[in-house]
């Protein structure tokens, strides 16, 4: 991330805390703050929440886009960054625009439909990916594009038959049937017919009557089938159509999310997780957004008793969180709820890790259940300079200190020890800050995290000093 980018994150993140919530920070839409994500692809998964997005190139005036990248959540508070696993490359075919994608589970494995542009025709294509992990890498399953007509925006839906259905259109919208193995289809591409009482009335264009502008998602629940996509550009608004089957016809319903948000695009995708629904969107939020640098971010809403959809706003609070987040197991320091400075990258010991830090930086984790206390605090760490200190602070990133590790260099970015302070007075449910101190230039490293306890009995040593506890 470009520097201006890092300070003017830390920048909105003092604003936000001081302005919009002077009593404590609570902005956790976006959900991805380390960089510009776009066209979320949200998947409920063994008692988590994926997240899929393409990705935004800093400083981008097009759809400057060439890789997609992963975001997983067990409680819509706190985010994991797993990195990118595919990207244009993954499609030797391929020769730039890693668009809006989507992913599907099926057969024990994970299927990722993508557009992208064939380098032999010049136009877009989608073509799909295949991996045995929800969060990859993903391989590339046909080695050719599945559909190439030159429209983008890939949705699947497996309907309750198991017929699973690819939708994808701009500016019109189509659909195949796709067969058991996801990868082929039978039968030819079917348009499916733009009619004003399917998608709605557009004035002042004759060539697209309908407010049907692109990224269709299709999904059924109580028996009805629903087709959310964004309309009329430019700018978009969420809108929404039902139906009696996954087929049609099509009843045009209304908005659902009005325009808003500094981006002239938006593209949604709904799942229901833990009892909640929960509308994940894009906008321009973040410093330097806009509609070529967008942004991730999440409501969660009740349908109505008809089944009809409600009208949802663009927050900065972002969804209440489902439970807390038990800080006595290994948490990796890539999973947080708001990240100011910082950047992620793939780590040594495999998965990613925090790094760039600097001095002032810090990251949020929201709901850690303390219960009774805690008595240490253990971090992986890693350091290629003399290191820094990492500030254990409650509430906000300049609240109660109830812990400092030190971190001394350890002769590599990824040479990677572990470090323990003693903590105290952390009790309760809190917001946790690891706030960052040190000299200049980038700091240290950051794995994971845990602590430990009050009451687990034992003593530690650190920075030369025994501890009992």
């Amino acid at each position: 991330m470009r520097p201006a980018l890092r300070m003017a994150l830390y920048t909105v993140g003092l604003l936000l805390t001081t302005v919009l919530f002077p009593s404590a920070a609570r902005a956790d839409n976006p959900i991805v703050q380390s960089i510009y994500t776009a066209d979320p692809a949200p998947l409920v998964h063994n008692g988590r929440v994926y997240v899929y997005t393409g990705h935004d190139e800093d400083g981008s005036t097009y759809f400057t886009m060439r890789d997609w990248h992963v975001y997983s959540s067990s409680d819509l508070a706190n985010w994991t960054d797993h990195g990118s696993p595919m990207s244009l490359a993954t499609f030797a075919w391929a020769d730039a625009n890693a668009w809006a994608g989507h992913v599907t589970p099926r057969n024990g494995r994970f299927y990722w439909y993508a557009p992208v542009r064939d380098r032999a025709t010049g136009s877009m294509a989608i073509g799909v990916a295949v991996s045995d992990s929800p969060t990859g890498p993903f391989r590339d399953a046909i080695g050719r594009p599945l559909v190439n007509n030159g429209e983008i925006d890939p949705n699947v839906f497996i309907d309750d038959n198991g017929q699973a259905y690819l939708y994808w259109g701009n500016p019109r919208l189509w659909y195949v049937r796709l067969n058991t193995d996801m990868i082929s289809y039978s039968g030819s591409p079917t348009q499916i017919p733009l009619t004003t009482a399917g998608y709605g009335t557009r004035t002042g264009n004759a060539g697209r009557p309908t407010l049907y502008e692109e990224a269709p998602w299709v999904f059924k629940r109580n028996g009805l089938y629903y087709n959310v996509f964004a309309a009329e550009c430019c700018s978009e608004f969420i809108a929404y159509s039902t139906a009696p089957s996954a087929t049609g016809p099509w009843t045009y319903r209304g908005t659902i999310m009005p325009r808003q948000g500094s981006s002239f695009t938006n593209h949604a995708g709904i799942v229901d997780f833990d009892g909640g629904s929960y509308f994940f969107y894009h906008n321009g939020a973040l410093p330097g957004g806009g509609g070529f640098t967008r942004s991730v971010a999440v409501e969660k809403f009740t349908y109505n008793a008809d089944g009809t959809i409600p009208t949802i706003n663009m927050t900065t609070a972002g969804p209440p969180q489902v439970g807390t987040l038990n800080p006595f197991v290994r948490q990796e320091a890539e999973t947080v709820a708001w990240a100011s400075g910082v950047e992620t990258e793939a780590s040594g010991e495999g998965g990613m890790n925090v790094g760039f830090i600097e001095n002032g930086d810090h990251i949020k984790v929201k709901g850690v259940a303390f219960g009774n206390g805690a008595s240490s605090f253990t971090a992986r760490v890693a350091s290629g300079t003399s290191g820094g200190r990492i500030e254990l602070r409650l509430g906000s990133a300049t609240g109660t200190l109830v812990g400092t590790c030190t971190v001394t260099g350890t002769g590599g970015w990824q040479n990677w020890t572990s470090v323990t302070c003693p903590v105290s007075g952390a009790t309760g449910t809190r917001d946790l800050y690891l706030r960052f101190a040190g000299g200049s230039g980038y700091l240290l490293n950051l794995n994971w995290w845990q602590f430990t306890p009050s009451g687990a009995g034992g003593n530690l040593l650190t920075n030369g000093t025994r501890y009992e506890y």
